[in-house]
């Protein structure tokens, strides 16, 4: 059974920096692409943030240069840094592997709120 479960959101002031973490099991992570979503209130789901399983990554233009993803593949987790957040940056942030077979594994998510 695969479970991915986030953690590590929270409500920052604009500017501040946050720290998600995404534990997996019921996989072999390391040969995954693992991907950061987020789905802001009334908007689509988006892709923010990706990793391959050798570790090249790839943002959404919106985050380049703020977020950082990352994996400890002897940990199953994947984690985002977020420095300088905005309140656009506000939403619920998922971790999902992506593959073909791998559309039902989502987690619970963990919700971001960046206000003052």
């Amino acid at each position: 059974q695969v479970q991915l479960v986030e953690s590590g959101g929270g409500l920052v002031q604009p500017g501040g920096s946050l720290r998600l973490s995404c534990a997996a099991s019921g996989i072999i992570f390391s040969i995954y692409v693992m991907g950061w979503y987020r789905q802001a209130p009334g908007k689509q789901r988006e892709l923010a943030a990706v990793i391959t399983s050798s570790g090249r990554t790839n943002y959404l233009d919106s985050v380049k240069g703020r977020f950082t993803i990352s994996r400890d593949n002897a940990k199953n987790t994947v984690y985002l840094q977020m420095n300088s957040l905005k309140p656009e940056d506000t939403a619920v942030y998922y971790c999902h592997p992506i593959c073909a077979s791998c559309d039902d594994y989502w987690g619970q998510g963990t919700q971001v709120t960046v206000s003052s």
